[in-house]
């Protein structure tokens, strides 16, 4: 009897949130407002792309050789589950529903909320040498509206169809990112742009960066397209170029561990949630 109250409740809930919100509705954008949400405002807040009528968020139903795809998601995040190629099968509808929902909203505000208090704690030199490294993918833009069609990473990565994608330099920015990048400008570092997107991509990057509202910063540094290391030793070696220069890199973020770890790192990393995808 108590499973079938919470059932009706639960489907009463869904049918008020759909008719009220059009949360199913397609090709609608990300909020704007970084305000805190509740259960309502996730259900109601519009969506970068089309929300499958997920009621669950996978949790203890979906697992990976008896692993729950939330442990399986935080092994990634620690950086213990690596060199993985997908997403497990059984964890696409978990993942998306993170993706999708609140959840992956409050920890990107977590992660930037603790970047910002770094920076306000700063002693800045003031001499124009300050500089923080920014990421491309899912950490100044979102690629969700690709994943979404995609797997969210259980289906394996198309090469071809990703840059396809990239291409139409349409992809949204990650509020939250937006927020820190306007906080450093403000107070005088300056953001630099690194990613493992080749050079080839760079008319295309730079284009759907700037749509989306990122400017001012330093300097673009994309991948040369004969480069055959790892992520790692690119990233790791284009910041040694920084500090050989005289800058110095008060902070770094990405969503992949290979954005952050490399000599030198900076003198603070943050990592940003990302169960999509995995790069070494």
């Amino acid at each position: 009897m108590a499973m079938a109250t919470k059932m009706l409740l639960l489907l009463a809930a869904v049918a008020l949130l759909v008719a009220s919100s059009g949360a199913w509705e397609t090709n609608i954008r990300m909020p704007a407002s970084v305000a805190t949400t509740t259960a309502m405002d996730e259900a109601v807040a519009p969506l970068i792309h089309a929300l499958r009528p997920m009621l669950g968020s996978g949790g203890q139903l979906g697992s990976r050789a008896g692993v729950a795809c939330d442990s399986w998601r935080l092994g990634v995040e620690a950086h213990n589950v690596r060199d993985w190629k997908t997403v497990p099968a059984s964890c696409e509808s978990y993942v998306g529903h993170y993706m999708l929902g609140g959840h992956y909203r409050r920890d990107s505000k977590l992660v930037i909320d603790e970047a910002i208090s770094y920076v306000d704690s700063l002693k800045l030199a003031g001499n124009g040498k300050e500089v923080w490294v920014f990421d491309v993918d899912e950490t100044t833009l979102s690629n969700l509206p690709y994943y979404a069609t995609h797997g969210f990473g259980a289906t394996p990565y198309n090469w071809m169809s990703f840059q396809e994608y990239a291409r139409q330099a349409s992809a949204p920015a990650l509020p939250e990112t937006k927020r820190l990048f306007d906080k450093l400008l403000s107070v005088g570092i300056k953001p630099v742009i690194l990613t493992g997107r080749r050079e080839v991509q760079r008319t295309a990057t730079v284009t759907n960066l700037r749509r989306q509202g990122f400017s001012g910063w330093m300097t673009v540094m994309l991948k040369p397209a004969e480069f055959k290391g790892s992520a790692v030793t690119f990233k790791s070696g284009e910041r040694q170029k920084l500090v050989d220069a005289g800058y110095v890199i008060v902070g770094n973020i990405g969503d992949q561990w290979s954005d952050i770890l490399g000599t030198p790192e900076g003198a603070r990393t943050f990592k940003l949630p990302d169960p999509m995808y995995y790069i070494g």
